[in-house]
């Protein structure tokens, strides 16, 4: 990490976009208020409602790419940032995006993903079911993985370069958890940070069983894949 300190030009938030056109246009504007307009924004959209032209018109990189699921947005969009903090959302007014000089705080401090706890607070805004399964997503990675975790499916969370560019990723509707499970498992610098959530803005794109069932596999093969790393 550099000597200095990171500042808010030095931050890159990014989210991939499906069809969001109703949410995305706050949620931009929340991060230019949170972050001065001085952050990097990148969006990896496979939309064809009118999102892309929303996000570029408020400033957002936006790179095109063929619908490919949650994670090979995200994903690419990680890898197409340019600044060395990089935070994560999603694009549905969920997040608080007045937390991103919080988190970049956190960086400055030494940890190399600041993850948003939603759960902490009982995310009363989240749907019944998906807090309950995101509770037992949690249980589940914390007793496999070795690692108290909190909140493994948060879409809101800041990672220092070197830990994007250094771990190999894999999963798509389980991305979200996978970066937060090898980076635990690695021994990387982790700071599991309470957040509000708030109801989301548009409709929901993930079905709460495939999905979930999606996400309970990828915990399953990060767990498993990074204990076999550990004993190489």
């Amino acid at each position: 990490m550099d000597e200095r300190p990171y500042d808010l030009d030095d931050v890159s938030v990014v989210m991939g976009a499906y069809n969001e056109a109703e949410a995305i246009g706050p949620v931009l504007d929340d991060i230019e208020a949170a972050t001065e307009g001085r952050a990097e924004v990148v969006v990896v959209d496979s939309s064809d409602d009118g999102t892309a032209d929303i996000a570029r018109d408020r400033g957002a990189r936006v790179v095109k790419q063929p619908p490919k699921g949650y994670g090979a947005a995200v994903r690419r969009a990680l890898l197409e940032a340019s600044n060395p903090v990089r935070v994560t959302t999603d694009c549905d007014g969920t997040y608080p995006m007045e937390r991103i000089p919080d988190f970049l705080d956190l960086v400055n401090e030494g940890y190399d993903v600041v993850s948003g706890d939603r759960l902490y607070h009982g995310a009363d805004t989240m749907p019944p079911l998906n807090r309950l399964g995101n509770r037992v997503f949690a249980a589940t990675a914390s007793l496999l993985g070795g690692e108290r975790l909190h909140d493994v499916t948060t879409g809101m969370r800041a990672y220092h370069e070197d830990v994007i560019e250094s771990v190999r990723w894999t999963e798509n509707t389980g991305l979200s958890a996978e970066l937060l499970i090898r980076p635990a498992m690695r021994g990387y610098r982790v700071r599991q940070e309470p957040i509000e959530y708030d109801e989301r803005l548009g409709e929901t794109k993930l079905d709460p069983f495939s999905g979930g069932a999606e996400i309970g596999k990828s915990i399953l093969k990060c767990c498993l894949e990074e204990r076999v790393r550990a004993l190489r």
